[in-house]
């Protein structure tokens, strides 16, 4: 049995929606498939269908209009606060071409905490410290610094970091994401940051702090991100 065969039908349709969409079939502005369609085009019931657009929007590719329809967003990136998902697949779900610059990496023999949502969050040292610059199409489009547990990957050090960091918690050293808990707040990128974002006036900008868990109460990264406001939006779902 394929892959697409364990997939769900609204994951293999909403991504041959959002192929119509990197590919500039469907332009920003212009309306999606109606769930009426989505039914029609692919003989599904009505639950698949909403679940399809439902994914094509939570992914950041669509907003929904009440009464209107969904339709293709404009060309920001948006990064979900309330999922886990990694700087690389977020560009190339954009349809940008993702590079990262190391810029220090070092052990921080005391640890590192950080209060999140008034809850302080803390990591036993050492950990391991990265500053990154992360680009989509060569615009830097975030500058973060994450503390890595070495306690959960003694050998970070000697790992080629200018990749997906996901990817190498999950495939060297086996820890599944189970969660991550992050405040939003806004700033202006001024001259403070300047050198990095090579931006000649200020801007505005997010700053996200994070904390990353492979299990209930393991702590296995913890971040602090700048992100352009000029290039990002984030999305938020409150659940009722």
């Amino acid at each position: 049995m394929g892959c697409g065969d364990r997939l769900p039908k609204y994951y293999l349709i909403s991504q041959q929606i959002i192929r119509r969409i990197q590919l500039g079939e469907l332009q920003p502005g212009m309306q999606i498939p109606s769930e009426n369609q989505i039914i029609d085009q692919y003989g599904v019931s009505n639950t698949t269908a909403r679940k399809t657009l439902q994914e094509i929007e939570q992914s950041g590719w669509a907003i929904r209009i009440k009464g209107k329809g969904t339709f293709v967003r404009s060309g920001n990136v948006l990064r979900s606060a309330d999922k886990i998902l990694s700087f690389t697949r977020n560009m190339i779900e954009s349809g940008l071409t993702p590079s990262t610059r190391v810029l220090e990496r070092g052990i921080v023999t005391e640890g590192y905490s950080s209060v999140i949502n008034g809850r302080r969050y803390a990591m036993r040292g050492p950990v391991y410290r990265i500053r990154r610059l992360r680009f989509g199409d060569r615009i830097p489009m975030l500058l973060e610094v994450r503390y890595i547990s070495l306690e959960l990957c003694p050998e970070i050090s000697g790992d080629p970091l200018d990749g997906s960091l996901y990817n190498l918690y999950e495939g060297k050293y086996g820890h599944q994401l189970t969660a991550i808990h992050q405040m939003l707040g806004s700033l202006i990128i001024d001259e403070n940051y300047r050198q990095y974002f090579e931006n000649p006036a200020p801007i505005p900008g997010f700053q996200l702090d994070g904390a990353t868990f492979c299990a209930r109460e393991i702590i296995l990264e913890m971040e602090r991100s700048i992100y352009r406001g000029d290039k990002y939006s984030f999305a938020v779902r409150a659940l009722s």
